[in-house]
């Protein structure tokens, strides 16, 4: 049974949600359009009209990359200016679904419309599988209305997609946003160039967790490949092994060689100040930026979004800091 108050793009990208068996596991299955119209014939509440499209090939998320965030955030805007669309449901894997909540919630800035991922922990089809339930939960939360921005429905609930992450792999309510402190301030207005119409590529990022005898060859060596973006997940509020000074002189040769260095704590609801320990003011000296209370998914999807578009070492660093669609600040 469907509605026509809403018209909703049903954008899939494969993940387990469809997957089918075989001759070595589960594998992203296309065909999903037809499975998905034979089990809502089945469903008595009112849904959404909505059509239909699959991203090619269909995905295992694990092997998603910058380039398929690019395709998605096209898909989407196509179907909002080109389509009609009023609102998007993107089918996505659950191993990399936060990353590309985190990453679309920059990508789609200023869209207007809501755009919610879902997925599943079983296939379609399996016995006591939460596809079903997810799916349609996500319709329905559309039908009823959702805010503007990205979100992530799962389980029953619906998720801010910049600051959801994914806690545990054996179970349905496997999604949540933690409390963190979030209070940077609004970017407000926000630049045109971080617009969802702008331009972006895809650039080279790491992630590099500090831990006890972390090596200054190690961080060269990231710089040394390229990298235009590196993400330090930092000890508690923001502190490292300041007394390495080899580690301090790395930190320092990357940022004056251009590399954004952001800083997140490690905690699992942490958040960065650099004020509270010597420690962390010699990290900050050293060049790196506070990601607040940012998740590891929001500050890369951040990341990637800012130097996507081709903004300066400089202008990355003042944007990060500053809250871009609620992943720094609110509630």
């Amino acid at each position: 049974m469907s509605s026509s108050n809403t018209r909703l793009l049903v954008l899939y990208t494969g993940g387990t949600i469809g997957m089918q068996q075989g001759p070595s596991g589960l594998l992203p299955a296309s065909g999903f359009e037809e499975r998905l119209r034979t089990r809502q014939a089945l469903e008595t509440e009112a849904l959404p009209d909505w059509h239909f499209r699959e991203l090619s090939p269909p995905l295992d998320s694990a092997d998603m990359t910058q380039a398929n965030w690019l395709e998605m955030a096209a898909a989407v805007r196509r179907g909002v200016e080109d389509g009609g669309c009023d609102a998007v449901l993107v089918l996505h894997g659950t191993d990399t679904l936060a990353y590309s909540a985190a990453a679309l919630s920059f990508l789609l800035l200023g869209l207007g419309v809501p755009v919610v991922l879902t997925g599943a922990m079983l296939p379609a089809g399996a016995e006591g599988s939460d596809a079903w339930p997810n799916l349609f939960g996500a319709m329905r939360a559309v039908q009823r209305g959702v805010p503007t921005g990205v979100h992530l429905y799962f389980n029953g609930a619906l998720l801010h997609g910049a600051r959801v992450t994914k806690l545990r792999s054996d179970a349905f309510d496997a999604f949540d946003c933690l409390p963190r402190r979030r209070n940077a301030a609004p970017a407000v207005p926000l630049p045109v160039a971080l617009d969802h119409r702008a331009v972006r590529r895809p650039v080279p990022l790491a992630v590099l967790p500090l831990h006890p005898g972390v090596r200054a060859e190690t961080l060269d060596a990231l710089v040394d490949s390229g990298i235009r973006g590196l993400l330090l997940e930092c000890y508690g509020s923001g502190t490292g092994p300041s007394g390495d000074v080899r580690l301090l002189d790395a930190l320092r040769r990357a940022h004056a060689r251009g590399v954004v260095l952001a800083a997140i704590s490690q905690c699992p609801a942490g958040h960065i100040d650099f004020e509270v320990y010597a420690t962390g003011s010699a990290l900050r000296d050293a060049g790196l930026v506070s990601g607040g209370g940012m998740t590891r998914e929001a500050a890369l999807g951040k990341l990637f979004a800012l130097l996507g578009a081709g903004l300066s070492q400089a202008e990355v660093e003042h944007w990060f800091v500053r809250d871009l669609c609620g992943e720094m600040a609110g509630p």
